[in-house]
């Protein structure tokens, strides 16, 4: 990880009016926030590790934990919430045994919500990856459950 992080620093001043932009470019490279790195932004910008993290934990862009190889996010916008998005999140989280954001043990899964994914018409729904399912019930939810968990199966067993 040290070498991953001098080479993001080396975009930078090291200045404390650089945190946000390091912590997004450091999340970028590593795909989260893990401590350690928060602490050498710190120490690269001159800035106390506790501002650092009161930074990071204040914005929700930001993530301390790996996403997992599908990334589930179920919409809470107006539509999807007024046509069942609490339902929806609730099953989910039973089908994953995981919180929201939270990843399974196993790294396949990880859950969260968004404001708006902007598939209004298809209220309540989620997307995986970069894939948006609609019109969604607990039952529609399993089945893209279901199909997802399959095609890693698929993709574990070629080798990919």
């Amino acid at each position: 990880m040290e070498e991953q992080l001098s080479a993001t620093f080396s975009e930078f001043r090291g200045t404390a009016d650089e945190i946000i932009p390091l912590l997004q470019k450091t999340q970028e490279e590593l795909g989260f926030l893990p401590e350690e790195a928060m602490r050498r932004i710190g120490e690269f910008a001159g800035v106390p590790f506790s501002k650092i993290y009161g930074v990071a934990t204040f914005y929700t862009m930001f993530r301390f934990t790996p996403l997992g190889k599908n990334h589930v996010c179920v919409c809470r916008g107006t539509a999807c919430h007024v046509r069942g998005a609490d339902q929806i999140l609730e099953h989910v989280e039973r089908e994953l045994g995981i919180e929201e954001n939270e990843t399974t043990e196993d790294g396949d899964f990880s859950l969260e919500t968004v404001a708006c994914i902007g598939c209004c018409a298809l209220a309540p729904c989620i997307t995986v990856n970069s894939d948006v399912h609609g019109r969604l019930t607990p039952k529609k939810a399993s089945r893209v459950l279901k199909k997802v968990r399959g095609a890693s199966e698929k993709e574990e067993a070629n080798g990919e």
